[in-house]
């Protein structure tokens, strides 16, 4: 007899609070919501506050129109009590764009685990492996090409427009580690896939995970492919993080860092494998019917059924290649390195 489903999710809150504004979303807990100059248009940041002050959970995009939010913040919501320390769930330009503007302005220590400091301070100088020229010339050799990859090429280090400095020093969380924050302890639950050690934060005391960006309401978290390891298996990694979530009592509050806060992880765990496996198995499907290898560009329109912006292209090509490169890992299709590196994916019973 199979199990019975898990029940779907629930929102206990309606709506978001308005720019300028907090929602209490718990004892101690306030949740307040930043532009993203994207198509995913806003972030989720949480205030944790206790007998040891506030702690801030990521800090939003630094641009200029978070930073005139967020002194509209600092005059309202914060104007009796500063952040007195900062989490930074992963090194996106959305989670610690302003974290180094808000530290040196309120000289709040900011702790991050290693590697997110490390690959952030990668991302933002451009080197390590993690320079632009580099991504442009991964996804050229997966078949992106013409004016797609001349307008990508031509954009240069974006994510430094996001995150303009990171901080010079921080306090390094670890996986399963109890951290302080808000008058309670957090453990730490390290995340792979989307970043490197991506941190999000539980609290059995108050029944409250912070999941940041590895566990998302209504869409799947960005899993791809960085020039600085090419030829990884991201998605495994993710894959295998769920678990640790899908371990947590079922009434566990979720706060995102996109969408509404919810309840109810193993459906949404569940809902996340079953989306992963669905595109997978489309991909497969795709790579067999071709007549031939095929490339990550040529399968786009199998995982993404819309026009995409440039932004949107750029994290489409690396998802496509992670889904491509598990399929490779798990031996269910080959991969072809032809000239100028050119690589293509072909089903296993195909000849080069």
């Amino acid at each position: 007899m199979s199990a019975a489903p898990e029940p779907p999710l629930t929102y206990p809150f309606a709506s978001p609070p308005v720019p300028g504004a907090a929602t209490r979303v718990a004892p101690g807990i306030e949740w307040i919501r930043m532009p993203l100059p994207f198509a995913l248009d806003h972030i989720n940041l949480w205030l944790l506050e206790g007998d040891d002050g506030v702690t801030l959970v990521d800090c939003g995009y630094g641009d200029a129109a978070t930073r005139a939010l967020w002194e509209t913040q600092l005059a309202t919501t914060l104007a009796d009590r500063a952040p007195r320390r900062i989490v930074v769930t992963h090194c996106h330009p959305d989670h610690v764009g302003n974290a180094a503007w808000l530290s040196a302005r309120f000289d709040a220590p900011v702790a991050m685990t290693h590697a997110e400091f490390l690959t952030a301070h990668a991302l933002c100088g451009g080197h390590s492996g993690h320079g632009h020229e580099a991504i442009v010339a991964l996804f050229a050799r997966h078949g992106l090409a013409g004016a797609e990859l001349a307008s990508l090429a031509g954009r240069g280090n974006h994510y430094r427009r996001g995150a303009p400095e990171i901080p010079p020093a921080f306090t390094r969380i670890r996986d399963g580690e109890a951290t302080p924050a808000g008058g309670r302890l957090w453990r730490v639950i390290e995340g792979h896939g989307h970043s490197p050690e991506h941190a999000s934060l539980y609290s059995a005391a108050a029944g409250v995970l912070v999941s940041g960006d590895m566990l998302l309401p209504r869409i799947s978290t960005n899993i791809g492919i960085w020039a600085v390891e090419p030829d990884a298996d991201p998605l495994t990694r993710f894959l295998d993080s769920l678990a640790a979530f899908e371990a947590l009592p079922a009434d566990t509050l979720v706060l995102p860092s996109h969408g509404l806060p919810f309840r109810g992880i193993a459906r949404r765990v569940a809902e996340l494998r079953a989306h992963h496996a669905a595109r997978l198995d489309e991909l497969l499907a795709a790579a067999r019917t071709a007549g031939g290898p095929v490339s990550a560009c040529d399968l786009l329109p199998i995982l993404f059924r819309r026009e995409l912006d440039l932004q949107q292209l750029f994290f489409a090509m690396g998802e496509a290649v992670a889904h491509l490169n598990h399929l490779w890992h798990a031996g269910r299709l080959t991969r072809h390195v032809g000239p100028g590196g050119a690589i293509r994916f072909a089903d296993c019973s195909q000849n080069s």
